[in-house]
C-alpha cells in the first residue's frame, strides 16, 4: 500500500475529523496543505471538479467525502475500530446526523458576527470566505442565529445525556460517531474562541472533547502539492472489481458521467464510471498533470448522471 496523503487545511473541521482518527489508528500519513477557498488548481488536478476538504490520496486513488476516508482507513487498519460491532447501524447513523444537521447548526452558530471576525480579522478576507461558502451551498441561507443557538444547546445537552456513565458517546472508546461529533464542537472551541462559551454549560461534553484530542494526529510529514501530484503520475491505478455492480441508474460501466454531491459543494466531476458497488461510486479520469487517475465517491449524499453524448 503506497503512502497515505491527506490534502487539507488547519482550519477545516471535517479534516480534523481524519486527522483524529489517523492519531488514533496510530498511522503515519503526507500533509499537503491546500487552500481554503477556490481557486485550488491542484485538488481539481486530482479530481476533475470536486473541491470539498479533506482528500485522501493513495497512489493514483482519490477518495472523496469524510464517510468513505473513514472506511478506507478501517479497511486498512481495523485496529481502534470506528464501527464497534454491535453498533455499526448506530454509529453510522449518528455519524451521518453529526455530519450534516450538527454541522450546519453549529456553523451557523460558529459565524456569527462575533465569531466570524474572531477568525476572520480583515473584512475584506471575511467578505471573500463568506463569498465562496455561499456558492458552495448554492447561495442557501444559513440557519438564523437565534435558531442555530437554541438548537446547538439542545444538541450539545443530548451529547452529554449520551455520556452519562461512559467516557465515549457509544462506549467505553471512540467510534465514528464521537468523531463526526468532535469536529465541529472543535472548531467552536478553538476555532472561534469568542464564541466558545456556548459549550461551558455541558462540563461532560468539554472533558469528553479533552479526551477526543489525546488522540493526536499520528506522524504527519511535510508535502508539497507538487510531490503528491507527480506519485499520482508515476502510480497506477488500484484494479476495481466490475462483477460486484449495483445499478440502480440504467447506466452502464464504461459509460461517460459526472457525480456532484447532493447539497453542498455543488461542482460535478466527469469520468467514466468503471465500477458501482454497493457503497461506492468509481471514475476514471486523466489530467495533463496527474496522468490515469481513479477517484472515489460513497453513494451516500452525491447523485450520479450519465453525460449525453
Amino acid at each position: 500500500m503506497s503512502d497515505l496523503i491527506l490534502h487539507h487545511y488547519p482550519n477545516s473541521p471535517f479534516a480534523e475529523k481524519i486527522r483524529l482518527i489517523l492519531g488514533s489508528k496510530k498511522l503515519a500519513w503526507r500533509s499537503v496543505h491546500i487552500p481554503m477557498i477556490m481557486p485550488k488548481p491542484d485538488v481539481i488536478a486530482l479530481t476533475g471538479g470536486y473541491r470539498r476538504t479533506p482528500l485522501l490520496q493513495i497512489g493514483a486513488d482519490v477518495y472523496c467525502d469524510t464517510a468513505l476516508i473513514c472506511d478506507v482507513l478501517e479497511q486498512m487498519t481495523p485496529t481502534a475500530t470506528l464501527y464497534p460491532t454491535a453498533l455499526k447501524g448506530a454509529t453510522r447513523l449518528l455519524a451521518q446526523w453529526a455530519d450534516s444537521t450538527l454541522f450546519q447548526t453549529a456553523m451557523a452558530y460558529n459565524f456569527q458576527p462575533k465569531g466570524a471576525q474572531s477568525m476572520f480579522p480583515d473584512p475584506e478576507q471575511l467578505k471573500i470566505f463568506a463569498q465562496d461558502r455561499a456558492a458552495m451551498r448554492n447561495n442557501a441561507p444559513r440557519m438564523p442565529l437565534p435558531e442555530a443557538t437554541a438548537a446547538y444547546k439542545s444538541y450539545l445537552r443530548r451529547i452529554a445525556s449520551m455520556l452519562d456513565g461512559q467516557d465515549y458517546v457509544l462506549g467505553s472508546a471512540p467510534c465514528l460517531a464521537d468523531y463526526a461529533i468532535y469536529h465541529p464542537l472543535w472548531f467552536t472551541r478553538t476555532r472561534v474562541a469568542a464564541v466558545a462559551g456556548i459549550l461551558d454549560a455541558t462540563p461532560q461534553v468539554l472533558a469528553w472533547m479533552d479526551r477526543m484530542a489525546a488522540c493526536g494526529h499520528g506522524q504527519a510529514e511535510k508535502f508539497s502539492a507538487d510531490a503528491a501530484i507527480e506519485i499520482a503520475k508515476s502510480s497506477t491505478p488500484l484494479a476495481v472489481s466490475q462483477e460486484i455492480f449495483q445499478d440502480e441508474h440504467g447506466i452502464a460501466l464504461g459509460s461517460d458521467v459526472t457525480i456532484t454531491a447532493e447539497s453542498f459543494g455543488l461542482e460535478p466531476t466527469p469520468g467514466k464510471l468503471i465500477a458501482a458497488t454497493r457503497t461506492r461510486y468509481t471514475l476514471a479520469r486523466s489530467d495533463a498533470r496527474t496522468g490515469e487517475v481513479h477517484v472515489h465517491f460513497p453513494r451516500v449524499g452525491y447523485v450520479l448522471q450519465k453525460v449525453e453524448n
